[in-house]
């Protein structure tokens, strides 16, 4: 910034006057901002004088933090108020106070010092050592292990461990899938009528069965082939074949099928 401003109190460029006025080596209050503002409008007017818009912009900043410097300084701030009568004293007294719990802190320690002094009274401290000849023998770890023993344990240490083997023979895998159950569905359901699901799966012995079953009902309904009813809450689920071409229902469930 260029611009150079003339005051009673400051003679030089604007940014330092904002420079020294921020590290209070100059007072905002000595220093009078209607001649700043009057000849910079005075230079502004100058034709011969032509200012950038950098420096009118930097100046207009720079005017702007002053101002809003100066306007602190001379209206009462909330801390420079006058506190109430009733508040007056209490600074003293919050320091009064934590002296007060500093001490009780300080006093209750002595009490407890004095506590572990006097149970430390009532006690007789052992004033003799270990009685003249008394030896400590640590036991003898190898007592009674042969050579042999120790050679039977070596090898069963570096001898390899057999890899566990997981056997699945015993396991039985149900080959029930949900297309080959729409089609068996499909031949069963035209001549069965309205019926419940509950007398659909009465035959079943596993769980699985029953879940493919209930998976492929939901598929013939997709379809369009079964419509499912529920009466009531829990209630059996009711099973009715939409009846249509059965010509082209078959092709159909059999492009399902594929």
């Amino acid at each position: 910034m260029t611009f150079v401003v003339t005051t009673p109190s400051f003679s030089g460029p604007v940014d330092l006057l904002l420079q020294l006025i921020s590290s209070h080596d100059l007072d905002i209050l000595d220093v009078e901002l209607a001649p700043i503002v009057d000849a910079f409008v005075v230079a502004l007017r100058d034709e011969s004088n032509r200012l950038e818009m950098e420096e009118l912009s930097e100046f207009l900043l720079v005017a702007a933090i002053l101002l809003e410097m100066k306007s602190h300084r001379l209206l009462p701030g909330r801390d420079e108020t006058e506190p109430d009568e009733e508040f007056v004293g209490w600074e003293e007294r919050d320091v009064m106070l934590a002296r007060l719990l500093e001490l009780r802190t300080y006093a209750a320690l002595a009490d407890a010092f004095v506590s572990h002094f006097e149970r430390a009274s009532r006690s007789y401290p052992r004033l003799r050592g270990i009685d003249e000849g008394f030896v400590v023998r640590p036991p003898d770890l190898l007592a009674g292990v042969t050579s042999a023993q120790l050679a039977l344990a070596y090898l069963r240490g570096v001898e390899e461990k057999p890899v566990p083997v997981v056997r699945l023979n015993h396991v039985t895998v149900d080959a029930v899938t949900v297309a080959e159950t729409v089609v068996a569905l499909a031949q069963r359901l035209p001549t069965m009528g309205t019926l419940s699901f509950r007398h659909l799966v009465e035959g079943l012995q596993t769980r699985i069965e029953v879940i493919v079953h209930f998976l492929a009902l939901l598929e013939l309904c997709k379809l369009g082939h079964v419509e499912l009813g529920q009466g009531t809450t829990f209630g059996d689920v009711e099973i009715a074949w939409v009846h249509g071409d059965q010509q082209v229902e078959l092709e159909r469930i059999d492009v399902y099928e594929g």
